[in-house]
């Protein structure tokens, strides 16, 4: 794991602080801005998709075909119970 030193805007450094000492949210400075990066780069790779579904254009699809679709593959990744 590296280190690395940052600075905080005013505004930035008293969210953190209240974060982390006031409402305990978080047990240090460091946990709560690596929750905030895995957060941020959980949000890009969701627009990602997002972008990638709205240029493959309109599906003729019904709701219930994409749902039985991703069920088959949650049931593949070993994510829920086989039927």
């Amino acid at each position: 794991m590296s280190r690395q030193s940052i600075s905080f805007t005013d505004p930035n450094s008293a969210w953190l602080k209240q974060k982390v000492e006031d409402e305990g949210e978080y047990k240090s400075n460091s946990e709560a801005v690596n929750d905030l990066i895995r957060k941020a780069r959980e949000i890009e790779t969701i627009r990602a998709a997002l972008i990638v579904g709205e240029r493959s254009g309109l599906s003729d699809q019904t709701p219930e075909d994409v749902r039985e679709r991703v069920k088959n593959r949650l049931r593949a990744n070993g994510q829920l119970p086989a039927e």
